[in-house]
């Protein structure tokens, strides 16, 4: 970002380079309000011409029309303070990226527990000291057999279950 003064020394003028970043980036920001359900929508404080533009986006169904209602939305994010939007918006959608990278790291876990063993239990038990071994060796074992068998994933759910208030648990002291 490379800021000069103007012809008569006023005030910075930016780039078209610049200008042109912050038109796409602004224009992202649209496309991720286009993209959100009607009811996370309305938890945002947007300004009525832009909800405007973004439900009629929504409508189109036309590949080039919903392309020129997305520079339209840019256009008109830049006349607000898009930044703020966004970060609003950024969080807004916190907890569920939260939840879902914590969904990831059991269904990594419960993968490495079935598929590694001993090994990947005694990592998984250094980290999670509280939990019990004994149980968990059983679960894994009746989830291993359960996958051989092509059964129904009893045990593989209550080993994701297990996994999931360990790693909760884990949280929890972290925080507090």
């Amino acid at each position: 970002m490379h800021d000069e003064t103007s012809a008569n020394g006023e005030r910075p003028v930016t780039s078209k380079s610049q200008r042109k970043r912050e038109a796409h980036a602004a224009q992202a920001v649209g496309e991720r309000l286009v993209a959100l359900s009607p009811a996370r929508l309305a938890e945002l404080a947007l300004p009525a011409a832009l909800r405007e533009a973004v439900d009629e986006a929504r409508r189109m169904h036309s590949r080039s029309a919903r392309k020129r209602q997305l520079q339209l939305i840019g256009k008109l994010m830049r006349r607000h303070d898009w930044q703020a939007i966004a970060a609003e918006l950024d969080r807004l959608l916190q907890p569920e990226r939260h939840a879902r990278a914590h969904l990831h790291a059991c269904e990594r876990w419960r993968e490495r527990l079935l598929e590694e063993g001993d090994a990947a239990l005694g990592e998984f038990l250094a980290r999670h000291p509280r939990q019990d071994r004994q149980h968990l060796r059983q679960v894994i074992r009746n989830a291993r057999r359960e996958r051989q068998r092509e059964a129904p994933p009893k045990s593989a759910r209550e080993l994701f279950r297990l996994i999931d208030q360990a790693l909760r648990d884990t949280e929890d002291q972290e925080t507090s």
